[in-house]
């Protein structure tokens, strides 16, 4: 027979979350969680941000928005009529009926698994969980980290999991700046650690999101997102290394899969670049991969895909180095102007972005380089993005587009530039000047 406090704990919260009267708290208002509290807002729940970083606190307090994906209006609008609040302590724990936390998974040096933010977050929930909650992480993880790492470190509060509380994992599917798929209407999977947990968390996030899939564990769930990700790096692997062959085929790379592609059925588009960036692609697989050898599995194809895409900024500074020697110029006596730094067109976020590894080869290789990125105002301490103007293109050696912005005039670009390298295929529709282009 049923507890009847645990009926008393999951029926209550279920009639919060239903009639929407639920406290929500967000760890971690970066890229998912952002995005993820203002729906949770819309459609009336009270939310409150936890996040640890000051300055960011404070813009959301005060209606400003630091996400592309979320605009200021609707951000002040919801923080005027009191929906919306940030703070950045876990003292708050207590109020809130569900927490979501979205907080980076990174890779240390060795490529394995960091999991020091998860760690940290879930200690400071154990400290003030109390029965009637619902705990989600959201957070890309390996299989196995919602049990074996936040579960035991929740039960040092004394509660019991499915009893007093319930924990569940629904991994982020957030893709920056993609205006038709949005947290709304992106489907939504959810595992929980036992019955209870997946119902309570089917039902909070069916309340704002067009469809829930229900896995049966919250390792299933955790691989779901891994996977996903490990497919895209493998498929863009695949097409990189096709490059390379096409490279020392003399074929255009391009030309081949636009027509494979036109095949209506059997394949789907995937294109080369400088390498992959972001926190989904040059990340996730190596979880699934560490997860893998600890049961002494070998997944050959991640560890390949990985090797293929990493190996992609050293071979495009190796073209713009056979580039410029085609033109009787030295790299480390030429000029070199990078078209964007952002990992993915019209985004300002460069985290792992194979632009800032071409950057770095050529300096290293003696160039004198300089970029611009509208969306990117600084690296660092040391550089500043430039003006994009007709003498500064035609002032450099080589233009290397690096990042397709697609508020940049390509065709006055290559009008301009003595010659251009291009690792995305951003001239493709460029029909003066094509004996200045060289693709990747």
């Amino acid at each position: 027979m049923e507890n009847k406090s645990a009926f008393s704990h999951r029926e209550q919260l279920l009639q919060k979350i239903q009639d929407r009267t639920a406290v929500v708290g967000v760890v971690g208002l970066g890229y998912v969680g952002l995005p993820f509290a203002l729906e949770k807002a819309k459609v009336g729940y009270r939310v409150v941000g936890i996040e640890q970083n000051p300055q960011r606190a404070a813009l959301v307090n005060a209606g400003e928005s630091y996400i592309g994906d979320v605009q200021s209006g609707d951000l002040a609008e919801l923080v005027g009529r009191g929906l919306i609040r940030a703070v950045t302590g876990f003292d708050c724990v207590p109020e809130l009926d569900a927490l979501v936390i979205c907080v980076p998974t990174p890779l240390t040096k060795n490529l394995t698994p960091d999991l020091r933010y998860v760690e940290s977050v879930t200690r400071e929930i154990a400290k003030r969980l109390r029965p009637g909650q619902l705990i989600s992480l959201e957070s890309t993880t390996y299989p196995g980290t919602t049990d074996e790492v936040m579960l035991p470190i929740l039960a040092e509060s004394g509660l019991e999991v499915e009893e007093h509380y319930f924990l569940a994992h629904s991994p982020e599917r957030v893709d920056p700046g993609n205006a038709r798929y949005t947290t709304q209407n992106t489907n939504k999977v959810v595992g929980g650690v036992g019955p209870h947990s997946l119902t309570v968390a089917a039902t909070f996030y069916r309340q704002t999101v067009a469809r829930v899939v229900p896995v049966s564990s919250t390792q299933a769930a955790e691989l779901v997102k891994v996977f996903e990700n490990t497919f895209r790096a493998v498929n863009i692997a695949l097409v990189n290394e096709l490059t390379l062959l096409c490279d020392r085929m003399g074929l255009n790379a391009w030309e081949v899969l636009d027509a494979a592609f036109t095949k209506p059925f059997g394949i789907m588009p995937f294109y080369p670049g400088p390498g992959v960036g972001g926190h989904c692609i040059p990340i996730d697989p190596h979880y699934l991969e560490w997860k893998a050898k600890e049961l002494d599995f070998n997944t050959h194809f991640i560890a390949l895909a990985g090797e293929v895409n990493r190996r992609m900024p050293y071979f495009v500074r190796e073209k713009a180095v056979r580039t410029l020697n085609e033109a009787g110029l030295a790299v480390s006596k030429s000029r070199i102007l990078l078209l964007g730094v952002a990992y993915k067109k019209d985004l300002d976020d460069c985290r792992e972005s194979p632009a800032l590894d071409i950057l770095r080869l050529l300096r290293e290789a003696g160039a004198t380089v300089a970029y611009h990125d509208p969306f990117v105002p600084a690296i660092g301490d040391d550089m500043r993005s430039v003006p994009l103007t007709q003498e500064l293109i035609a002032a450099h050696d080589l233009v290397l587009i690096a990042t397709d912005h697609s508020g940049i005039d390509y065709a006055e670009v290559v009008r301009h530039a003595r010659r251009v390298l291009d690792t995305r295929n951003a001239t493709r529709r460029v029909t003066e000047g094509r004996e200045r282009i060289v693709l990747l």
